[in-house]
């Protein structure tokens, strides 16, 4: 048995995004299909609690949508670099106690090179963000990550007016007893701030985006895992 969450908009609430926890009968293993399977089961587990149909958003989605929504397949805008995948702008934008940005891994890198390279792992504690000569704080601490997320996405956002019909979303790699940042959240945000009508007031600057963010309730909620839930975050 495992938990996962699902993201749920809530623009008329402080948090503007309800995380909910579901119990799952996980299926371990890493095959498409044992994915499959657990993407059922969070969503058969939130059905049965009101929270239908859901979106799985990553590149393990059915749907195309969810798909495309996937931050290993969003670009974001660089004036100098170009359009650069969404992934590598995150990790090349860290600033650590010892380096930091990495701007190379904005074109030197595909998104999964990216999370892995070492100098990540070896500069030191994780201090803010600096995109574009932009400096991002680390409080919110996913203020910076769905900034560009919501960048990646705001160009065709009148494309996914049918987001506004799903009650929730979720992403089946995210891992709450590992991580922070997730897309599934960051897409509940993104229809949030559509339906609270701040979209546009809040993607108009960092600044903005940030004022808006820290003047709500909206926060990552921070698990910690325990019994067989522990184990299964040490195999994965």
């Amino acid at each position: 048995m495992a938990e996962r969450p699902i993201f749920v908009p809530s623009p008329d609430t402080p948090e503007l995004v309800k995380e909910i926890f579901c119990q799952l009968d996980w299926n371990p293993g890493f095959a498409p299909i044992q994915k499959e399977k657990n993407i059922a089961a969070l969503h058969a587990s939130a059905a049965k609690r009101g929270f239908s149909p859901l979106l799985e958003v990553s590149t393990k989605s059915d749907s195309p949508l969810g798909q495309h929504l996937s931050a290993f397949n969003l670009k974001v805008r660089a004036w100098e670099f170009g359009e650069i995948p969404m992934e590598c702008a995150f990790q090349g934008s860290k600033v650590f106690e010892r380096g930091g940005p990495y701007t190379d891994l904005y074109i030197a890198a595909d998104s999964k090179d990216a999370r892995r390279d070492i100098r990540l792992q070896e500069s030191g504690k994780l201090i803010g963000f600096k995109f574009e000569s932009v400096s991002f704080p680390i409080e919110p601490k996913t203020a910076f990550y769905d900034w560009l997320y919501i960048n990646a996405i705001f160009p065709g956002w009148k494309q996914f007016a049918a987001l506004k019909e799903y009650a929730g979303f979720t992403d089946i790699e995210f891992n709450p007893y590992r991580s922070i940042n997730c897309q599934a959240r960051s897409c509940a945000l993104f229809v949030a701030l559509i339906s609270k009508d701040v979209l546009k007031t809040a993607i108009a600057s960092p600044d903005a985006f940030v004022e808006v963010l820290s003047h709500s309730a909206y926060r990552p909620h921070l698990a910690e895992p325990s019994g067989q839930e522990s184990q299964l975050a040490q195999k994965r």
